[in-house]
């Protein structure tokens, strides 16, 4: 391999360009799982993702990272910390919780939900505790899609 293709190969790791209403095409209409998600990012320091939610989802929390999650369509209802604290979400809604923070989406008003999180630091797939350990599993929670 040439300098010249070295230095596109390394240009080509650090930066990208998502079409995301293109990328959630792909996802299929109904799933075993609550969601279906595909990375964008995988760094360190952060991850990106979008993702399909198809049902309510139980009260749970994330160990190692903060999300920022995007609502791109959809509307539903949120809630974070505890039942009295939520509302409704909706295009350009933008919801943020620290680690640790319990939430859920008890109601899904329209759908397709689509969201595009980005964690901090990066979200292990498997980072996920249910407060009901009955209602879910990383495994029952998710199913990731490669790009």
């Amino acid at each position: 391999m040439g300098q010249k293709e070295m230095d596109q190969k390394e240009n080509d790791r650090a930066f990208h360009r998502f079409d995301l209403f293109e990328i959630t095409k792909s996802f299929p209409e109904t799933s075993e799982t609550l969601l279906v998600d595909k990375y964008l990012t995988n760094e360190p320091a952060a991850s990106a993702r979008v993702f399909r939610i198809y049902r309510e989802t139980p009260p749970h929390y994330h160990v190692h990272c903060d999300e920022h999650l995007y609502v791109l369509s959809g509307r539903g209802t949120f809630w974070m910390g505890n039942p009295t604290n939520g509302g409704e979400f909706s295009p350009g809604h933008l919801l943020f919780f620290k680690r640790g923070t319990v939430h859920a989406l008890p109601a899904i008003l329209e759908g397709p939900v689509l969201f595009l999180s980005v964690d901090t630091p990066r979200r292990d797939p498997r980072d996920i505790i249910f407060v009901n350990p009955e209602d879910g599993t990383p495994e029952s929670f998710i199913q990731q899609q490669k790009i």
